[in-house]
């Protein structure tokens, strides 16, 4: 399965919060704000993976929970995530993955409400520079699940890019361009079909 989304199980000792300055307590609160205004989007995506390895595609996001990214050709891969799952196909492996959102990284972001400082998302490290805010994150309690790190470009604030560092070290970095906002979206975008039989809540 992809690095980008899951880390095996492992035992990990619990993340030290990052002492907020205020300067950082501002900036959480102004993504905070901006993440929970963000109801959905289609944008591009270039993926890097640990090994230099390139791949790119067509993404969805809609907030709560609900994630698609199609694979340019040829490649044949699918991920889809809705229903409080997350759903990722390989055909080249004939293999199908499905692990609960939840305990992924990227769970953080497609929260229904994204609350940084709840006690349920730990703050590891915050970097801001000339034109980049970077927030690193890891769930409570699910360290081995590996971290995530947001990167937004500034004036105004966007989201533009996001890495996983998964249980086993290795680094997938995912870079958004031509992002627009959109949704509604049809809830059969965030099902995957096996023949003609979606799975979704229960199936």
């Amino acid at each position: 399965m992809s690095v980008l989304w899951a880390g095996a199980p492992a035992a990990a000792q619990p993340a030290q919060p990052l002492a907020l300055t205020a300067a950082d307590q501002a900036l959480v609160a102004q993504v905070e704000a901006y993440l929970n205004d963000q109801k959905g989007l289609t944008a591009d995506f270039l993926q890097v993976a640990s090994d230099g390895s390139t791949r790119t595609g067509k993404a969805w996001l809609e907030r709560p929970g609900k994630m698609r990214f199609e694979y340019a050709p040829p490649d044949p891969q699918l991920l889809v995530a809705g229903f409080g799952l997350l759903v990722y196909h390989d055909p080249d492996l004939d293999q199908t993955t499905n692990i609960p959102l939840e305990s992924t990284p990227l769970g953080i972001l497609l929260a229904k409400r994204v609350d940084l400082t709840s006690g349920n998302v730990v703050i590891t490290n915050i970097q801001q520079q000339p034109g980049e805010d970077d927030i690193t994150l890891v769930r409570k309690g699910r360290e081995a699940a590996g971290s995530l790190t947001l990167s937004f470009s500034t004036d105004p604030l966007a989201l533009r890019q996001w890495v996983v560092n998964d249980a086993q070290g290795r680094q997938t970095r995912v870079t958004l361009y031509n992002v627009k906002p959109g949704g509604p979206y049809p809830n059969a975008l965030f099902e995957y079909s096996t023949g003609n039989t979606p799975i979704s809540p229960g199936g």
